[in-house]
C-alpha cells in the first residue's frame, strides 16, 4: 500500500462514525464460526471421546517438565496413573480420595480435613484439577504442605477455564483459579520463594477447549503458544523447605 493510499484511508476512517470503523474492522478480519456456531458443545466429556482433551495435554506436558519431582514416596488423587506415567524411583504410591467406595484409595480423606493423615509422610504429592471440588482451598493446601517432607513437592494444577464437572452436578464444582490467585495461595503456606506458577493456553485453545474440541484438531504451534491473559489452565510447583 503506497503513502497516498495509507493517507487517504486514514482521512476515511477519521470521517466514519464508530459503528462504521466497527464494520470496517469486521470486514477486514472476518470470523468463521463454521462448526463452533451451536449452543451446545461438540463434546459431553472435555474432547474425550474424540482424543485428547487439551487440558490433559497441558497436565501431562508440566508433569513431563517435574517428572524428577515424581520420586520416593508419593500421594496421588483418586488414582494413580500419573505417578506410574512419569515417577522414577518410586518407593511407595497412596492414593487419596473422598470416596471410601474408590478401590484404588489407600487413604480416604478429604484434603481440606486430613488431619488423620501423618504429617512428612510424601517426597511429592500429584494433585491434578482437584482444588476446583474443595470449597476451603486455603485448608486443603495447608494439609498438603503438612504432610510433604522436608524437600517433598507438590505438583498441582487447576483450571483457569473449564466446563462445570457434570459427573459431580452443580453443587460441588466452586473455583477457577488465576495465575496471581495461585502465587498468593501456595505462597502464603509454602513461601513465595518456593513457589513457582506458570499458566498454559491461549484464546484458540481456550475457545476449542470449551466446545470440546480435542489435542488433536490443534496445530503443535497452537497448542504451544501461551498467553497469559487467556489461561486455560494453571501449574503449580511448590517445595517444602
Amino acid at each position: 500500500m503506497t503513502s497516498t493510499v495509507r493517507d487517504l484511508m486514514a482521512i476515511l476512517r477519521a470521517r466514519m462514525s464508530p459503528q462504521q470503523r466497527q464494520r470496517l474492522r469486521r470486514f477486514r478480519r472476518p470470523a468463521w464460526l463454521g462448526t463452533l456456531r451451536r449452543t451446545t458443545p461438540l463434546s459431553d466429556e472435555w474432547g474425550f471421546d474424540r482424543g485428547m482433551p487439551i487440558d490433559r495435554y497441558y497436565i501431562e506436558q508440566f508433569l513431563i517438565e517435574h517428572r524428577s519431582d515424581i520420586r520416593g514416596s508419593v500421594l496421588e488423587v483418586k488414582d494413580s496413573t500419573y505417578t506410574s506415567r512419569f515417577g522414577n524411583d518410586i518407593e511407595h504410591c497412596d492414593v487419596l480420595d473422598i470416596n471410601p467406595a474408590n478401590r484404588r484409595a489407600t487413604i480416604v480423606a478429604d484434603l481440606a480435613a486430613a488431619d488423620a493423615v501423618p504429617s512428612d509422610r510424601f517426597d511429592c504429592f500429584v494433585l491434578t484439577q482437584t482444588l476446583q471440588f474443595i470449597y476451603d482451598t486455603r485448608a486443603a493446601v495447608g494439609h498438603a504442605h503438612r504432610i510433604l517432607r522436608s524437600g517433598g513437592v507438590l505438583l498441582v494444577t487447576v483450571p483457569a477455564l473449564s466446563r462445570i464437572a457434570p459427573r459431580y452436578g452443580l453443587a460441588s464444582d466452586y473455583w477457577r483459579f488465576t495465575a496471581v490467585a495461585c502465587s498468593r495461595l501456595f505462597g502464603d503456606v509454602f513461601g513465595a520463594r518456593h513457589v513457582a506458577v506458570r499458566s498454559y493456553g491461549n484464546v484458540l485453545t481456550s475457545i476449542a477447549f470449551v466446545a470440546g474440541l480435542a489435542t488433536e484438531e490443534l496445530r503443535p504451534r497452537e497448542l504451544a503458544d501461551a498467553d497469559p491473559y487467556f489461561p486455560l489452565l494453571v501449574a503449580i510447583r511448590a517445595v517444602k523447605v
